[in-house]
């Protein structure tokens, strides 16, 4: 065995360091053109929300409605102003919002597949909007509509704690179970068991309530008023907020729970600030959207394969970005420009999202053998 002198590990160690450096730029380089890519494509989303829809609107006119003047028709102006753009900003944020919970759940879970929907969350959340929405007099068209802020803000905290405790419930399973497929299986059950707590609260419902929440339970994003639109972006931008702060200690985490410990990271605040990020973000979202499906798990991977990273000061941008602009792209093509018909979101959500799980599936050994 060849020992090496010191000027030869020296030399040896500054071109691993230079080279280092460079693979550090290449990446650098990469991220930035992604980035620029992401931005345009959710600039370009955010503009086809506005300027296409089911009715037909000359962009100027659109332009003009945008802008606070009036279109050469009454009802453009309304279509624009009090539909498009809520319905635009709502998707917008709900996009950014699931898949950045999606992200922060599959780190926290150590689990590919993990997301609101597939471990149950989302139908935590429901029943919380069920305990209230099915409980108080509701008989108008859109779900949340006649409850005023008060009750807008009693659906989100509802939404939230239903979320919350199907989560921490999911999370001690967890540590107790270590197969991928069988928690995900504990997930769907708690999923089936909080879905037929909300059947049965829907079966004593009046018929009003009854069908505006089953319309809820379908997925949209255009039953946001502009009334709604602060409250969900409030909530929605802290939850986001919060994610941002655990970025580091995520990072540090994913090289294991005892080395994110000798870093000084508090494993036990990490946790703790990771499960109201998720559920402020997934618990909002599904309070005033409805259950989403496939985002959260899909957004995360796409992310990771286009920037070849699991760096959550990367990932956690990027998922904002692609998340939005998915969420945006597929209520344009629910909304069938030019047509009166309406898919139903999740639908198409499903055909963008269901590859992409497959995808995962395949490309993950450990995924295939537990299968």
């Amino acid at each position: 065995m060849t020992t090496l002198s010191a000027e030869q590990r020296a030399e040896k160690s500054h071109v691993a360091a230079v080279g280092a450096r460079e693979a550090k730029l290449r990446f650098s380089h990469r991220w930035r053109w992604v980035f620029i890519a992401l931005l345009l494509l959710v600039t370009a989303a955010l503009a086809l929300s506005l300027f296409v829809g089911s009715v037909t609107i000359p962009a100027q006119e659109v332009l003009t409605a945008l802008l606070g003047g009036e279109t050469s028709r009454a009802g453009w102006t309304k279509i624009v102003q009090d539909y498009r753009v809520p319905k635009a900003l709502t998707a917008l944020l709900s996009g950014a919002a699931l898949a950045t919970a999606g992200l922060l759940m599959q780190t926290l879970f150590r689990n590919p597949l993990a997301d609101a929907y597939v471990l149950g969350i989302s139908s935590g959340a429901s029943l919380g909007v069920a305990l209230v929405v099915l409980s108080v007099g509701v008989g108008t068209t859109t779900l949340l509509g006649a409850m005023g802020i008060a009750g807008d803000l009693a659906v989100v905290v509802a939404a939230t704690l239903g979320s919350t405790a199907v989560l921490l419930i999911v999370l001690l399973l967890a540590r107790r179970v270590q197969n991928v497929t069988t928690l995900l299986i504990l997930g769907l059950m708690f999923g089936y068991i909080t879905s037929a707590l909300v059947s049965l609260l829907a079966h004593f419902a009046a018929p009003a309530q009854l069908r505006s929440f089953n319309n809820w339970s379908q997925g949209t994003f255009g039953d946001v008023t502009h009334a709604q639109l602060p409250i969900f972006a409030c909530v929605i931008l802290f939850g986001l907020l919060i994610s941002a702060i655990t970025a580091k200690p995520l990072n540090a985490m994913l090289l294991g729970e005892d080395y994110a410990a000798s870093l000084g990271v508090n494993l036990r605040r990490v946790r703790y600030l990771t499960i109201l990020s998720t559920a402020l973000l997934a618990g909002v979202v599904t309070a005033f959207c409805g259950p989403i499906a496939f985002l959260g798990i899909a957004v995360p991977h796409l992310c990771r394969l286009a920037l070849r990273t699991s760096s959550h000061n990367v990932l956690i941008p990027a998922s904002i970005l692609l998340g939005a602009s998915i969420a945006l792209i597929a209520d344009l093509i629910a909304h069938m420009p030019d047509a009166q018909i309406v898919l139903p979101l999740n639908a198409v959500l499903a055909l963008f999202g269901a590859p992409v799980v497959i995808w995962v599936i395949l490309r993950q050994p450990g995924l295939r053998g537990a299968m």
